[in-house]
């Protein structure tokens, strides 16, 4: 199955294109489902929370995997009126609070804002194509809810009815509060696996232009090892350019519902200027590859033609691996069996 790529960088930017911010996410909501709503197999839902949830294909079968994003991104939100909330000084401008992880040194440059009613982002670029690259003031996570929307779109359109889902929640930034509210609510059954599609800082020797980075686990927790192995084996199977890697330097959704119980994984596409920010403490858009991106839809979509079912124990093959190390140095085993032996070992 093959996304149009550019059908795929329409839907990047009619996605990347609308403001969002913690806690006023509703825009982005209101894009998805429009995109999505003239998908026949697709049915879409809200929480009490507003999370979004997303359904695809067969409805008497339950889904093996829930791809997830969150809408929103680091902006400047309006205070509730007498909240009692105390923002820190650095944090406030005008009548807007920020929320979000961006230390206060970059807060201080005072760049301009672009207000949206309640809310505000950085005056940068919605949506640029530089050479190869997407340039926005909102990758994070927007480029991951672009993916899932034209993942979705392909497997509607290719008449595929295997069952998947999605959720697409709310004020990630702030600590996972939509992911908590899903998982009190979990909608799905408890062996079905959360894969959290982010934007994520390149480590561990992963790099920018080098594929969707199959993220093993972040600072908090590591993510389920059959979950994993399957977005690896799915990725080697249809030889996409895939990385894998220890994403510690940030945290994500997935810990967030393994705390609760649920199954998680996790795939992040590399990213630049991380919550915009950019050298020497300055505003900048952040940035990813195409080139990742359109490699993200192909790992996701593969994972769903190798493994409809959601994970599998994928470790047949590697026992098969350790077993062919023991015939194959088998003349050394039976040479050196009789050192071994209880009698030898007391001679000695």
């Amino acid at each position: 199955m093959k996304m149009d790529r550019g059908h795929l960088n329409e839907i990047l930017e009619s996605i990347l294109t609308v403001p969002t911010a913690p806690f006023h996410e509703y825009h982005v909501s209101d894009a998805i489902t429009r995109i999505l709503d003239p998908c026949d197999l697709v049915r879409i839902e809200k929480d009490d929370f507003g999370n979004l949830i997303v359904r695809y294909g067969d409805e008497q079968t339950e889904p093996g995997w829930v791809f997830g994003s969150h809408m929103d991104h680091p902006g400047f939100v309006e205070l509730p009126d007498e909240s009692g909330y105390q923002p820190a000084p650095g944090r406030i401008r005008d009548r807007f609070t920020f929320l979000g992880g961006v230390p206060e040194s970059y807060l201080l440059k005072e760049f301009p804002i672009k207000e949206y009613g309640r809310f505000a982002m950085w005056d940068l670029p919605s949506f640029e194509v530089r050479q190869g690259q997407i340039w926005s003031r909102a990758c994070d996570d927007l480029v991951g809810c672009a993916a899932i929307v034209a993942l979705f779109i392909a497997l509607d359109r290719a008449g595929i009815e295997n069952s998947c889902a999605a959720v697409f929640t709310r004020s990630e930034e702030v600590g996972f509060v939509g992911a908590t509210k899903l998982a009190n609510s979990w909608p799905f059954q408890p062996d079905t696996c959360f894969i959290s599609i982010e934007t994520s800082v390149a480590v561990d020797r992963a790099t920018m232009g080098g594929g969707p980075m199959c993220r093993v686990g972040d600072r908090i927790s590591i993510f389920d090892h059959t979950a994993t192995a399957a977005i690896l084996e799915a990725g080697q199977r249809h030889s996409i350019k895939t990385q894998r890697a220890l994403l510690d330097r940030g945290a994500c959704e997935a810990s967030g519902l393994q705390a609760y119980g649920v199954r998680t994984a996790g795939i992040s596409v590399p990213l630049g200027n991380y919550h915009n920010c950019g050298k020497k403490e300055m505003i900048s858009p952040e940035f990813v590859e195409i080139s990742d991106i359109e490699s993200l839809f192909d790992l996701m979509a593969a994972l769903l033609e190798e493994f409809p079912q959601g994970p599998m124990d994928c470790s047949a093959d590697l026992r098969d691996r350790f077993e062919s190390r023991i015939e194959a140095h088998l003349p050394f085993i039976m040479d050196t069996a009789g050192m071994f032996s209880s009698s030898q070992s007391q001679e000695q």
